[in-house]
Order: C-alpha cells, then sequence, then structure tokens
C-alpha cells in the first residue's frame, strides 16, 4: 500500500482497450455497489457505450486502480465529470486528483468552459481543494447525500 502523497508509477490515461474498460467497471462496482451499496443495475448506463464519453483510468503496473468519465452533456447542463472512484488502499495519495485533472485537461482539448459534477457529501471538500464551488442545495442521489459542483476550465 502507498504512503500518501506516494504514487510511484501512476499512469493515467483514456481507457482504450476493452480490458481497461472492464477495470474501470470493475473499480466502480467495489466502490460504488460494494462499499456504497448502490445498486448494480443503475451503475453501468448507457452513457457508459456513447462515443462521446471519455473513460479515464489510473493504473498501477497494468492494473486500473481508479477512473473517472467525462460526459459532453448533461441535460443540457454542458460537461459533466462522474463516477470517479479509486480503489480502497489507493485513496488520499494523490490518485484521484490525477485523473480529475486529466479529465479536466480532456475538457479543455474539447473547447469546454466548465464543468459540472455531483459530489458526495463527504468528498465535496476533495473537489473543493480542486477548484470545484458548490451550487445550490443538498440533493439525494441512489439515496446519497451529494452536491452540485462546477468548475471553470
Amino acid at each position: 500500500m502507498p504512503s500518501p502523497g506516494d504514487t510511484p508509477e501512476i499512469v493515467v490515461k483514456i481507457a482504450d482497450t476493452p480490458a481497461e474498460f472492464e477495470g474501470a467497471v470493475t473499480v466502480r462496482m467495489r466502490v460504488f455497489v460494494g462499499e456504497q451499496g448502490i445498486p448494480a443495475s443503475v451503475e453501468v448506463d448507457d452513457a457508459d457505450s456513447a462515443p462521446d464519453t471519455v473513460h479515464a483510468v489510473a493504473l498501477h503496473q497494468g492494473s486500473v486502480i481508479a477512473t473517472g468519465r467525462l460526459l459532453p452533456d448533461v441535460d443540457g447542463k454542458g460537461p459533466h465529470i462522474g463516477r470517479m472512484a479509486v480503489e480502497r488502499d489507493w485513496r488520499r495519495n494523490g490518485v484521484g486528483g490525477k485523473v480529475l485533472a486529466f479529465l479536466e485537461e480532456q475538457g479543455r482539448s474539447l473547447a469546454f468552459q466548465q464543468i459540472t459534477l455531483h459530489a458526495q457529501e463527504y468528498v465535496k471538500s476533495f473537489y473543493a481543494q480542486h477548484g470545484y464551488a458548490e451550487v445550490g442545495e443538498m440533493f439525494l442521489e441512489e439515496g446519497i447525500p451529494h452536491r452540485e459542483m462546477v468548475k471553470a476550465l
């Protein structure tokens, strides 16, 4: 297990092979379904297979340890980052920040002006540290308290 701030040999990239995408889904299932009790039936959705969805993975020695995705438009509200998940042993080591920065850079390359995300209440400070600002009131998503957050790119 890495120590805080130690992210040896971490590569963050677009998931461009079936194995990398499956690794991303496996991490999401462990985190969202296994740890948080979100129904498996809602974790993988149509956006996962949309051609314009950007799936990012963080790899350590070829294994997916974190993931996130960037959607170009969600409900007419513009670009959206979601499904950010980091394997338990890699949390609080900078890996999530690397995935987030990678997805933001992808957004910049697509000329997005801002990105929105729905942060679980308990990790909103992580996103705030990365320049995201809260918008509106707390709401429930799959029974979990969330905040909408926005960042100008």
